[in-house]
C-alpha cells in the first residue's frame, strides 16, 4: 500500500535535511531521501526506517542533471505522487574574490541554485497533480541569511542563496495560482557540519538547531490552501537581517 502523501528531500543525510525528513515521516509521508554520499545516506535512512518511517535512499549528486532525473523517476516509481519537494542540498566554500576557483564557483552555483530549478522542472507534473487533488502542494527551498544580505568571502554562496530567494518569489507568481506554494527558508548559523568552520567563533550550542528549521516544515504542512508563506527567517538572539 502506497503512502497517502509523499515527499522528496535533498541533502537528507544529515543536518536540516535529515531533520526535515524525520518531520515528514512523523506526519505520515513516504519520503525519498537524496544525498551525495551513499554510505552516510544509507545510515540516515536506516535510522529513519528503524523509527518506523516509509523512506527510500537515492544517492545522487544534485549538480548532475541525470542524477536529478533518477531521483524523481525513482520517487515516482515507488510512490506515484509528490506532495512536498524539499530542495535542501547545499554547499558553501569561502574565498576572497581574487582567489575564487572556477571549479568551486560552478559547484556552488550548480548545487545551491541550478539544482533547484531542475528539480522544479522535473517535479512540476507531479506537483500539479497533488495541487489539483488537495490544493496544497508545497515546495521548500533552503536559502540562508546569506541570501538576505551579502556576505564577503562567502560571496558566491551568498549570490546563489539570493538567487534561491528570488527564484522562490518567481515560482509563487508563476505556480501559486495552481496551488503550488513555495517557501524559502533563511536561517542564520545552524549547528550542522556545514558550519564547522565558524564554531571556533560561534559555539555550536549557541547556533540554531536543525530541528528549529524542520519544525517550520511541519507548520507549512498545516497551512490552508488559502495561505502562502513565501519566506521564513531564522535568527539567533541579538542578530539582525
Amino acid at each position: 500500500m502506497s503512502a497517502e502523501r509523499a515527499a522528496i528531500v535533498t541533502g537528507a543525510s544529515s543536518g536540516i535535511g535529515l531533520a526535515v525528513a524525520r518531520v515528514l515521516g512523523q506526519e505520515g509521508f513516504g519520503v525519498t531521501a537524496a544525498a551525495r554520499r551513499a554510505d552516510k545516506l544509507e545510515g540516515a535512512v536506516k535510522e529513519l526506517a528503524d523509527e518506523g518511517f516509509d523512506v527510500q535512499a537515492m544517492a545522487a549528486n544534485v549538480a548532475d542533471e541525470e542524477d536529478i532525473k533518477r531521483v524523481v523517476d525513482a520517487h515516482r516509481e515507488r510512490y506515484g505522487r509528490l506532495d512536498v519537494l524539499v530542495n535542501n542540498a547545499g554547499v558553501g566554500i569561502g574565498a576572497a574574490v581574487a582567489e575564487i576557483a572556477t571549479k568551486r564557483l560552478d559547484m556552488q552555483l550548480d548545487i545551491n541554485l541550478r539544482s533547484i530549478i531542475l528539480f522544479y522542472r522535473e517535479c512540476v507534473p507531479l506537483l500539479r497533480e497533488a495541487a489539483a487533488e488537495h490544493g496544497n502542494a508545497i515546495v521548500v527551498n533552503t536559502a540562508s541569511m546569506a541570501g538576505k544580505r551579502g556576505h564577503g568571502w562567502l560571496s558566491v554562496y551568498s549570490a546563489a542563496k539570493h538567487g534561491v530567494v528570488g527564484w522562490t518569489e518567481a515560482m509563487n507568481h508563476e505556480l501559486g495560482p495552481e496551488h503550488i506554494k513555495s517557501t524559502a527558508l533563511c536561517p542564520g548559523f545552524v549547528d550542522t557540519p556545514m558550519t564547522d568552520y565558524v564554531k571556533g567563533h560561534v559555539p555550536a550550542e549557541e547556533m540554531i538547531r536543525p530541528e528549529d528549521v524542520a519544525e517550520s516544515v511541519r507548520y507549512l504542512l498545516k497551512t490552508s490552501p488559502a495561505c502562502v508563506v513565501p519566506e521564513i527567517v531564522f535568527m539567533r538572539p541579538g542578530d539582525s537581517i
